[in-house]
């Protein structure tokens, strides 16, 4: 019996939902030698998908440009499928918004790199994030409205 009330967080699958590039002015942006401005969006949520199973989603856009022109554009969705018992809803929140990004998200970053080198350009390596904060920050937000 005791046994049933052990807390349960174990990762079933991590993988990439989606994955895009374009770079909409090739051949000719791989003749600039301007240093680009990077930018990145950063989004993330999560979804019950069965009792105890859960998917939570990273998705980030990177986007170069140089001056007006953009050099390319960079959308992941970065995906896990978690594994999460005995864990009353106050629990669950902040695995799903803290702990399960933070397993995420180095994926997130070496698929952002490797997809960038491959489609020409020098590797794009995105900045580390705290998920704590993010989430703080959200749930006051929430608690706002």
């Amino acid at each position: 019996m005791n046994e049933q009330l052990q807390p349960v967080f174990a990762i079933e699958k991590i993988y990439v939902k989606d994955l895009s590039v374009e770079i909409p002015n090739a051949p000719n942006i791989f003749l600039e030698r301007e240093t680009p401005e990077i930018n990145m969006q950063l989004g993330g949520k999560n979804q019950s998908i069965d009792d105890g199973l859960y998917e939570v989603l990273l998705t980030v856009t990177v986007t170069a440009k140089i001056k007006d022109k953009i050099m390319f554009l960079v959308e992941v969705q970065q995906a896990g499928i978690f594994r999460i018992r005995n864990l009353s809803d106050e629990e669950i929140d902040p695995v799903l918004g803290i702990g399960c990004p933070n397993i995420l998200f180095p994926y997130l970053r070496e698929v952002v790199s490797d997809i960038v080198t491959r489609a020409g350009f020098p590797p794009v390596i995105l900045s580390p994030v705290n998920f704590e904060a993010v989430y703080h920050q959200k749930k006051a937000e929430t608690n706002q409205n």
